[in-house]
């Protein structure tokens, strides 16, 4: 018996590896449930930063781009560098690919994962069944990978809660429940500016804490990009070409240059759409460092230091940490104890080689947790469009 190829996670790496494994008619069980991340635990009203040529899951099929969707849905094209695109319209768009190239999606959480002596991998779900992978494709994106940075962590002992002094972006789908009050946003990316602006939009009073180098930025309209430069998802730059086109290299960079490449290109700036909502009705404090953080009176309390040496504190009804993901290997806890402790990692992540395969064969890892071995590319939907042929014609080559 052939036994199928397991996919965990069905973001968009999850489905676009899948169509490609499909395509090429390798059995395949696919786990979870769809673009859940982006339906549950992105707020509503939210815009996408990525243009629609940045927003495509990749398909060996044609006919599955967001620009498709939107003509069989009856929606506006969404096509130039100028659309913007709702969030509610990107799941819909990922839910519809599901429904076309991953029919068979299972809606059930896998809960662990070990090495069998044969080679092969025993799993198990939350349903009660086990039974044998080939291999196995972890693509569960951003789960379970939010950080909190540990002098915000001291404010809520009890964990992240929206209801609590201290919560994570990833915990936000409805903002209005801050109406009428404080809130204080930690973070300089588009994901704490959006989410000020929407909070601000449903009535509360929000400041943006920006730390150490990062200030509010925000980035050029697509008609003041420089023209004399090549073209890539994210902009004109030869740097951002290189790293979205051929990031084969990547993995042959110094550790220390790989993992500082991830965090600081493509790095904190907000959308250029997004500067006229934001101007006047948010606040900033751009500050050096959070020195700590303390739950007071039903809020919370932040002690920073300035960029003049000077301290100050800042009191809010809540505080909400827009403070990114960390990929860490200890976090994916369905993966057992001793498959972990074989893996090679790089700071937590999985070090990868060709086609995206870890240091035990027949696991592999795409997405986020790949950024640190192919790149920035990795944090963003376009990179479907690199990984997931890389990795299905890999895995078909070593298990066909």
């Amino acid at each position: 018996m052939i036994t199928p190829v397991a996919v965990i996670g069905a973001g968009p790496f999850g489905l676009s590896t899948a169509a490609h494994l499909r395509a090429r008619g390798i059995p395949v069980r696919v786990f979870g449930e769809p673009m859940v991340a982006w339906r549950d635990h992105m707020p509503a009203g939210m815009l996408l930063k990525s243009t629609p040529a940045a927003s495509n899951l990749d398909c060996p099929l044609p006919g599955h781009t967001l620009a498709d969707y939107c003509a069989e849905a009856g929606l506006s094209p969404l096509v130039t560098d100028e659309d913007i695109i709702p969030v509610e319209t990107f799941t819909a768009y990922g839910e519809w690919f599901q429904r076309r190239q991953v029919p068979g999606l299972e809606r059930v959480r896998v809960v662990a994962v070990d090495r069998r002596t044969d080679g092969g991998f025993e799993l198990k779900l939350d349903s009660g069944e086990s039974f044998t992978a080939r291999a196995v494709v972890v693509a569960t994106g951003l789960s379970g990978l939010a950080q909190l940075p540990p002098e915000l962590a001291a404010a809520a002992p009890a964990g992240c809660a929206p209801a609590g002094p201290v919560s994570h972006s990833s915990q936000h789908h409805d903002l209005t429940r801050y109406a009428g009050r404080e809130l204080i946003v930690v973070g300089a990316g588009q994901s704490a500016l959006e989410t000020a602006v929407l909070a601000a939009e449903a009535g509360a009073r929000v400041r943006v804490v920006a730390r150490g180098r990062g200030r509010v930025a925000f980035g050029a309209p697509p008609w003041e990009q420089p023209r004399l430069r090549p073209e890539s998802p994210f902009g004109r730059a030869w740097s951002l070409w290189a790293l979205s086109y051929h990031p084969q290299p990547y993995r042959y960079l110094p550790e220390r240059t790989r993992h500082h490449l991830v965090r600081r290109v493509l790095g904190p700036l907000g959308a250029w759409w997004l500067r006229e909502r934001f101007e006047g009705r948010v606040a900033v404090s751009d500050v050096e460092r959070i020195v700590g953080a303390e739950a007071a009176g039903g809020g919370a309390t932040l002690t920073v230091r300035t960029h003049g040496g000077g301290v100050e504190r800042l009191t809010a009804d809540h505080v909400l940490a827009a403070t990114g993901y960390r990929v860490d290997l200890a976090a994916m806890d369905f993966l057992g104890e001793g498959l972990r402790t074989r893996l090679a990692v790089s700071r937590g992540a999985p070090r990868l080689g060709a086609g995206y395969v870890s240091s035990v064969p027949g696991l592999y890892f795409t997405g986020l947790p790949a950024a640190s071995s192919y790149g920035p590319v990795m944090r963003f939907v376009c990179g479907t469009a690199f990984a997931s042929p890389r990795l299905a014609r890999h895995l078909a080559a070593a298990h066909g």
